[in-house]
């Protein structure tokens, strides 16, 4: 049977969450709503956003829509975490049943020993840290010692931050490989990340040529799916590195959430069915932990003036979906992820507008969703709401 959406576009805005789970205060992040929490501060500008149902599933303020566009629905993470792994790869069909480590006081003395014997020479840090704090903090001891920067955050990371002058990326990446070894497949660690930088003292900034080395998805998920069956899927941003790669046979890296954009128009023209899928990681790289309410909300208002050029380019059987994978709540003291419900707003020329699809217990209600709009699984987790979506699902 052909798809009801030959061509799928979902577009994850990095941290963009819509206020906190039931279960929140076991993160520490009571009274988290990053959306919510940024609106009350910053009247936001965001029409198009506004027209798709955003201010029917979380309060920004002014006068809700009457009639949305599309459809929407509130996703609840079932997995424990609140990382872009794990919010990632539940969207599209992983649950987990344990969280990825963290480790909230560094890591563990023999791990430090033996990364520091991997790459032959010392480091420094090991601490849980915000990427740029700790750079500002460290960069001129790095640049005089040579060695990397070690840290970690509330997230099961491991990160390397290196002035591009002092250890080249090539050598960073090494360093990433010797440090995924020991602590991704060997501890379970969900992300080793190479954090590279420029500048001076004072004025250090960090580079596009940031790499994550995440682990292999547990299971298939609908990227493997649809590649198995030859699907095209396209990841654009960091997407490719979250899966490791898997079921991805074509990809684009961006260095910014504008260059991400244009990579999806360019897609637009060149890619007319199957996946495209991209991740827009500025809102919580430069503002989510870097606690910049009004950078964050500057950058919604950036994106929904390009949603405003971008919807018009949607052909009548094509299916977008603007979602998130956790929160990021600029307004609070935390620096870290945020463990929140997120958004799903879906148009297309097929899609039942208006339709309220509820709370689902679940990211993987979306994967599900689309495998079965492509024919492919079922996935593991997850139900389908394709038929109350389309509007005429025979």
């Amino acid at each position: 049977m052909p798809a009801h959406f030959p061509r799928v576009i979902v577009i994850v805005l990095d941290s963009v969450g819509i206020g906190e789970l039931p279960d929140a205060d076991a993160y520490g992040d009571r009274g988290s709503n990053t959306l919510g929490n940024i609106a009350a501060r910053v009247p936001l500008a965001i029409p198009h956003l506004r027209s798709l149902g955003l201010d029917a599933l979380c309060p920004i303020g002014g006068v809700p829509t009457a009639a949305p566009r599309g459809a929407r629905a509130r996703l609840a993470e079932a997995s424990p975490g609140k990382d872009s792994v794990t919010g990632h790869w539940e969207l599209m069909g992983i649950v987990l049943e344990k969280p990825f480590p963290t480790f909230p006081h560094g890591f563990p003395a023999e791990v430090i020993a033996a990364f520091e014997a991997g790459i032959g020479r010392r480091s420094i840090g090991n601490v849980v840290a915000s990427g740029t704090a700790i750079i500002d903090r460290l960069g001129p001891e790095h640049e005089r010692t040579g060695c990397p920067i070690v840290y970690t955050s509330a997230d099961s990371v491991f990160q390397i931050a290196a002035h591009e002058s002092v250890i080249p990326v090539p050598e960073l990446y090494r360093m990433c490989e010797v440090a995924f070894d020991l602590v991704g497949r060997g501890m379970g660690v969900g992300r080793v990340i190479a954090r590279p930088f420029v500048g001076s003292e004072g004025a250090y900034r960090r580079t596009a040529n940031r790499h994550d080395y995440a682990l292999d998805p547990f299971a298939d998920t609908l990227l493997d799916l649809l590649t198995r069956q030859g699907t095209p899927v396209l990841a654009i941003g960091k997407v490719q590195d979250l899966f490791a790669g898997r079921g991805i046979p074509r990809a684009v890296h961006t260095a910014s959430d504008a260059d991400g954009m244009r990579a999806l128009h360019e897609a637009m023209a060149t890619q007319p069915d199957g996946l495209i899928f991209a991740n827009l990681v500025d809102f919580d790289t430069q503002y989510g932990h870097r606690n910049d309410t009004a950078g964050y909300a500057a950058n919604l208002e950036r994106f929904d003036a390009w949603l405003g050029t971008f919807l018009p380019t949607l052909q009548p059987t094509d299916l977008l979906v603007i979602t998130a994978d956790h929160g990021n709540d600029p307004t609070t003291p935390s620096t870290d992820h945020a463990r929140e419900y997120v958004p799903a707003l879906l148009v297309g020329g097929r899609v039942r507008a208006g339709v309220d699809l509820g709370t689902r217990e679940t990211f993987a209600d979306l994967g599900q969703t689309l495998a079965a709009n492509f024919g492919v699984g079922p996935l593991a987790h997850g139900r389908s709401f394709l038929e109350a979506l389309v509007v005429d699902p025979a």
